[in-house]
């Protein structure tokens, strides 16, 4: 693999993984856009399964702690909060590595309700908080058949990180 003059690879993977199950009374929120659903999906903070895939490819990308490690459930900090704020953490520590986002692949599995009629708002909005365009975010979601998953909803992320040139840095700052 071609390394820069730092000896850190030009590019970096990360994978992370998430699941919740859903609940009654709750918004259902997935890539930070508010879903029409009877059900939300449960978790200490608002639940976003996908953002919280997302924060962890990226931090697993850094090799930085994971999400748990740095908003943990345990801390009534993060009661209820937006998922958006740990996604631009973990983006702060991706750019303090010197690196950027080159593209993220999602895979969404649930039930209901159907991603497709909001997918393009969903990779829209990922992109946005990514810094990238809309093409560079993959979106599929899958039903669960014969997984016993009827009540949960679980997001595989990939990310491809690749190192920040000088030149790019410097655009990023200008804006």
């Amino acid at each position: 693999m071609p390394r820069t003059s730092d000896r850190r690879p030009t590019t970096r993977i990360g994978y992370g993984f998430d699941s919740h199950e859903f609940r009654p009374g709750i918004p259902l929120k997935i890539g930070g856009i508010a879903l029409a659903h009877d059900k939300g999906l449960g978790g200490h903070s608002d639940g976003d399964v996908l953002l919280h895939a997302i924060t962890d490819a990226l931090l697993g990308a850094v090799a930085a702690p994971d999400i748990g490690a740095l908003f943990p459930p345990s801390d009534a900090k993060w009661k209820g909060a937006d998922s958006v704020v740990f996604l631009r953490e973990a983006l702060k520590r991706v750019h303090a590595a010197g690196y950027s986002v080159a593209n993220i692949d999602a895979s969404l599995i649930l039930a209901a309700p159907k991603i497709g009629p909001h997918a393009a708002a969903i990779r829209s909005h990922i992109a946005q908080l990514l810094g990238v365009p809309a093409d560079c975010v993959g979106l599929k979601a899958k039903t669960p058949e014969g997984l016993n998953l009827d009540n949960a909803a679980v997001a595989h992320v990939v990310v491809l990180l690749e190192k920040r040139t000088m030149k790019k840095a410097a655009h990023k700052k200008s804006k």
